[in-house]
C-alpha cells in the first residue's frame, strides 16, 4: 500500500459537483477499488500544494489516495454512483502521476479575533482561541492580517486562550 497521486480532470459528460473526500470508484489498470480522494493543485514548481474542496471543470488537479502500489502512467477512470440501485457513471478521467508519501497538501484556515491591545511590536488578540493549548499549537505558523501585516504567535495570555 502507498500514497498514489493521480492527475485527474472532471469528465465533460458529468455535470454534478465532485467534492474532496467523496467516495469514488477508481478503475486503475486492471484494479478497481473504492476510495475517497483529496484534491490539490497541480503545480510543478512548488513543494507545497493547496487543497481544493471541489474538482473543477476543465482543469487538471491532483487526487491523492491510499491504495495498492501501481506504477505510472496507468490510465484512470473514476466512477461515481448516484444512488443505491443506479449504475455508476464516469465522473473523471486521468492517469497515475507518481507515488510520493511526502507530498505536502496544505489547507487554508482563517483565524478571526478582536485586537485588544496594540503596540508597535506586539498585539493582544481576544476571542481567537479558547484555550492555551490551541495557542501553543499555532505557535510555529505565520499569521497575516487583511491589510498584509504579518507576524507570529508568541505566547498565551491568561487561561482562556488570549
Amino acid at each position: 500500500m502507498a500514497v498514489l497521486h493521480f492527475s485527474i480532470k472532471k469528465h465533460d459528460s458529468y455535470d454534478g459537483p465532485i467534492k474532496s473526500k467523496e467516495e469514488l470508484i477508481f478503475h486503475v489498470g486492471f484494479r478497481q477499488f473504492l476510495s475517497r480522494p483529496v484534491f490539490s493543485t497541480d503545480n510543478f514548481n512548488l513543494d507545497k500544494h493547496k487543497m481544493e474542496r471541489f474538482l473543477h471543470t476543465g482543469r487538471f488537479s491532483m487526487a491523492s489516495i491510499y491504495a495498492p502500489i501501481s506504477f505510472p502512467s496507468l490510465p484512470l477512470i473514476a466512477l461515481k454512483a448516484s444512488g443505491e440501485a443506479s449504475v455508476p457513471v464516469v465522473a473523471a478521467v486521468g492517469s497515475l502521476k507518481n507515488i510520493d508519501p511526502d507530498r505536502i497538501i496544505l489547507k487554508k484556515i482563517i483565524l478571526t479575533g478582536y485586537p485588544q491591545q496594540v503596540s508597535k511590536l506586539k498585539a493582544s488578540v481576544r476571542y481567537m482561541f479558547h484555550n492555551p493549548e490551541d495557542v501553543r499549537w499555532f505557535k510555529p505558523v505565520e499569521v497575516w492580517t487583511k491589510c498584509g501585516r504579518c507576524g507570529r504567535i508568541k505566547e498565551p495570555i491568561g487561561t482562556h486562550g488570549m
